[in-house]
């Protein structure tokens, strides 16, 4: 046989060979080798995404964005994982959170909890836009500017409502069991609210100090601190933490805080599928052990809030009073995308010193308590302070 024809027979040989291997694998991928499999089931899947958007561009009966179906797929991926604190964000969304958690911009002045319908208000500021527009603790945001927020992230539907200073906003508010729904017209401003406020009240002649702490930001565990030092200088015998509608913040500041009140040992300790156990200690430093400690918590009492009251209770330096809590104890690292947008992935949980993973209860308070939004005066404050002085008995 002439050396050209050998050479084309070989080469149809290995051409049809090729063609029935790479049918073979195409079906049975789990024979490539991992690199090679990756690399082939990552393009299949590629392929079919694009081929899936391509017939709903040509033949769907009505006009489509399909930058937004191509933004749909990701999402979707994102909602297969059925975890709540994991997101995507699109570019658009990006610039959003990144207004949300910069501070950078002014609000309305009040603090939410994102619920199916959109954004639960766990508290009004006195004084605030919010609360002169009649906006109260309860209520349900369910749009911003007419656009509907519900199972949107919450950092996004939140950096809706910020802008800048003396700027409108416009909300949709309804008050659940009332069937009411109102839209208001709030003005943004700058909101300035003290991370903690204390002060002493007494009851059966026993001085009680209590230290309402709003948010775990950067050095906030300093200015608990120093208030907590001042309500005993001021001969305070026990102490109330009050954690409502703290939606958490910095871990640092999460175990200072705890530090506070435990002198060594465990706070919190932190594991994944692919991170190491890492445990976080007490940083010594802290106030007296024979000072009893009461800790109030409610449904806006989140993250860093959790790792707190769970510490405290766990290591049986305080008394837990209050609701159970939002129960979000992970820990999540944000990423920014080749196409803009933003992944914010959960990649370990939160495990209390007793090993309990906070996500999946949160905090059961020892003590029941509730206020009733609806009510000005506060039904919860006086069964926790009762609970204090029953420590002092």
């Amino acid at each position: 046989m002439h050396p050209s024809v050998r050479t084309a027979v070989i080469a149809l040989a290995s051409g049809i060979l090729f063609l029935f291997a790479g049918m073979y694998l195409g079906g049975h991928p789990n024979r490539l080798p991992d690199s090679l499999r990756d690399a082939f089931v990552a393009d299949k899947e590629a392929s079919l995404r694009g081929e899936l958007i391509d017939e709903i561009d040509n033949d769907f009966y009505r006009a489509i964005d399909r930058k937004k179906l191509e933004e749909a797929s990701l999402q979707g991926i994102i909602a297969a994982l059925d975890d709540p604190f994991s997101h995507y964000f699109t570019p658009d969304q990006s610039k959003l959170f990144e207004q949300s958690v910069s501070g950078e911009f002014e609000g309305v002045g009040m603090s939410v909890d994102q619920v199916k319908r959109g954004l639960l208000v766990v508290q009004v500021f006195e004084g605030s836009p919010a609360a002169r527009a009649g906006i109260r603790k309860g209520d349900i945001v369910t749009e911003v500017n007419s656009d509907p927020i519900a199972g949107e992230p919450s950092d996004v539907a939140v950096a809706k409502i910020k802008g800048e200073s003396g700027t409108m906003v416009e909300l949709k508010i309804t008050t659940p069991g009332q069937g009411d729904e109102r839209t208001l017209e709030v003005e943004r401003e700058r909101i300035e609210v003290p991370v903690v406020e204390g002060r002493i009240v007494e009851r059966e002649g026993r001085k009680l100090g209590i230290a309402r702490f709003l948010s775990f930001s950067r050095g906030s565990h300093g200015l608990l601190r120093e208030e907590i030092d001042r309500l005993l200088d001021q001969g305070a015998e026990g102490l109330l933490l009050d954690l409502r509608g703290n939606g958490g913040g910095l871990l640092d500041e999460g175990i200072l805080v705890a530090s506070t009140f435990i002198e060594d040992g465990e706070i919190v300790s932190t594991r994944g599928r692919t991170r190491a156990e890492k445990e976080f200690e007490a940083e010594g430093d802290a106030i007296e052990e024979d000072i009893p400690v009461v800790v109030l918590v409610d449904r806006g009492s989140a993250s860093a809030s959790e790792i707190v009251a769970g510490a405290l209770q766990d290591r049986g330096r305080a008394t837990v009073v209050g609701t159970k809590t939002f129960g979000k104890g992970v820990v999540q690292e944000v990423e920014t995308l080749s196409n803009g947008g933003t992944l914010s992935l959960t990649v370990a949980s939160y495990y209390l010193p007793s090993g309990v993973n906070i996500s999946d209860k949160g905090i059961e308070p020892k003590v029941r308590a509730r206020d009733k939004p609806r009510t000005k005066r506060d039904e919860a404050e006086p069964v926790a302070l009762d609970t204090l002085l029953e420590a002092l008995r």
